[in-house]
């Protein structure tokens, strides 16, 4: 990078952090630091929302997404807008009203300290492992940009961003989300600005855009219904429902964010916000992904985006075979460009029959790209013994140092900077609240004061902040990145959101259904699991399922637990 481009970076980063640590002011208290002293307004908790959500993992593992598959993945989150007005209606007043630090608070409440911790459990190791995840996208970033060891570049992000969250609290992380978005928007909007100048003088936009169209990168509704299918419209409305439910509703990453809230009506409105902004948002980066693309049909792209193993490629003994297929790829490229101008010209000539033509032949050449690189992942995989490698992770850092000028390359970089810190603070944050509050509190140390278990919560941050940074080390090649988030979240959103449902959707649920569901919900989920290849977004709709299913059973064997509902 340039100068400018390091001068821009590291401006962003002080003005966060020096903003970040003049706000822990306000959290030299508990409730202070866990839920800013519920006083936050309800477009900042809203922001906060999304920014969560909405990390660096969104601009590497997103926009590769986009480039790799095209729109279908906008679909995932079809569910999202129901989901939000659920859970406006049902547990946002459910916990606000209840004066609750975490969402498994609740569960004791209504059931027993058993389903509370066991939900507790559950929270505690997916959003642990998650968190490994949302370091490790920057740091895929920043280990090409630099040239640095991977290792050393997620220990480089990890470090100061755990120190940053031991003490900032979440009123710093709130306002460092709010600037987040604003940056992460704004260099959305520049890079597809460069990417519609990028573009030869010659061809519009309209043009390019219908080119990737025809191999499909621009459908974006499916209505297939298949289970083995993880986009569809069907999956992202259904599954993605159980999986949003489950999410905003009981992960405490996202319920510690609208507990800060002022009021419950203060809470409704971040979740609409989020509900009814994020989808377009979305699409925006999905849109970005396929404009690389384009970009890409005009510009000679390298075989694979990911330099590093390229050049351990050419050091291998199987560097004659690298060399070759290479220079197959070189040929086709050529041949591909052609194809790409032989179906402009033939969509300008108004002519359906040569554009369909024209078209076909630049699918059937593309087609042979991929295939190219396909047998060049497999020959990387074969050589670096790494099954594991996904070259989509690489696409979209790889284009912004290689291709956008000067100055913007700071700006994304700050922006993806920004977004894992904002992003991995919240999700240590929210890890410390439900360790102390709903483990050492309630069963270790139940009487000390406030200091002590402020201490104890930064003691506890950070050692989920080196957790975090040791299952980066092993995110990082796990494929597209913003499928692995959801994946491990899936293993344990349906069984959380079943137990909710058992909570507050009906009075006979009983203490030993609960947890006894919660049981049966995990076990059917990693049996389906490991023994189907049904789409990770069902996993949640079982999940939910079996809980309720066993658990009303239970509840039916075992009514003289019942407890009156909290």
């Amino acid at each position: 990078m340039h100068l400018i481009d390091w001068f821009i970076v590291a401006a962003y980063l002080i003005w966060v952090v020096y903003d970040g640590l003049k706000r822990t002011k306000a959290s030299s208290a508990i409730e202070g630091y866990f839920l800013a002293n519920r006083s936050l307004p309800w477009w900042a908790v809203g922001l906060t929302v999304m920014a969560t959500q909405m990390s660096a993992i969104t601009l590497v593992g997103t926009t590769g997404q986009g480039y790799a598959d095209g729109m279908r993945f906008v679909q995932f989150y079809f569910g999202l807008p129901v989901a939000m007005i659920i859970l406006s209606l049902t547990l946002v007043p459910f916990f606000y009203r209840a004066k609750v630090y975490t969402a498994y608070e609740y569960l004791e409440r209504r059931f027993d300290v058993r389903t509370r911790t066991l939900a507790s459990l559950l929270f505690l190791m997916s959003r642990g492992l998650q968190a490994g995840v949302i370091i490790a996208a920057p740091a895929v970033i920043l280990s090409i940009v630099l040239g640095f060891n991977l290792t050393l570049t997620i220990i480089a992000i990890g470090l100061p961003t755990t120190l940053y969250t031991m003490f900032g609290g979440v009123q710093a992380v709130t306002w460092a989300d709010v600037k987040q978005m604003v940056v992460i928007v704004a260099g959305l909007v520049a890079v597809v600005v460069a990417l519609v100048l990028g573009l030869p003088e010659d061809v519009g936009l309209g043009e390019a855009l219908h080119i990737a169209g025809a191999t499909g990168r621009l459908t974006t509704i499916d209505f297939q219904f298949d289970l083995n299918e993880t986009y569809t419209f069907w999956s992202g409305l259904i599954g993605g429902l159980f999986l949003m439910l489950g999410y905003f509703g009981c992960d405490q990453s996202q319920v510690q964010r609208y507990l800060t809230a002022e009021s419950v009506k203060a809470g409704r409105r971040s979740l609409l916000m989020s509900a009814f902004v994020k989808i377009p948002l979305q699409a925006l980066i999905l849109l970005t992904g396929v404009l690389v693309f384009t970009f890409y049909l005009f510009q000679a792209p390298p075989m694979l985006f990911n330099p590093v193993h390229e050049a351990e490629m050419q050091a291998s003994s199987r560097a004659a075979e690298w060399t070759a297929l290479d220079t197959e790829f070189q040929n086709v490229l050529d041949v591909r460009r052609t194809a790409v101008r032989d179906a402009v010209t033939a969509r300008r000539t108004g002519n359906p029959a040569a554009t369909r033509v024209a078209q076909a032949a630049f699918v059937e050449h593309q087609q042979n790209l991929t295939t190219i690189r396909g047998r060049a992942v497999s020959l990387v995989k074969e050589v670096t013994d790494d099954d594991s490698y996904n070259d989509v992770n690489y696409v979209f850092p790889t284009f912004v140092t290689t291709e956008l000028p000067i100055g913007l390359v700071g700006l994304i970089v700050a922006a993806i900077f920004a977004a894992a810190m904002s992003s991995i603070a919240a999700e240590l944050n929210s890890l410390s609240t439900a360790t102390v509050i709903d483990m050492y509190r309630r069963h270790i140390r139940t009487d000390a004061s406030d200091q002590h278990y402020l201490r104890v919560s930064k003691i506890v941050t950070g050692f989920w902040g080196l957790f975090a940074s040791i299952v980066a080390v092993y995110a990082a090649n796990l494929g597209s990145l913003i499928e692995v988030v959801n994946r491990f979240g899936s293993f344990f959103y349906g069984s959380l959101l079943g137990v909710f449902i058992l909570a507050v959707g009906t009075r006979r649920a009983t203490s030993p259904g609960a947890v006894w569901g919660l049981v049966g919900g995990m076990v059917t989920v990693t049996y389906v699991a490991v023994t189907s290849s049904i789409s990770f977004l069902w996993l949640n709709v079982v999940g939910a399922t079996a809980v309720v299913v066993v658990g009303m059973a239970i509840s039916t064997l075992f009514p003289a637990h019942e407890r009156p509902v909290a």
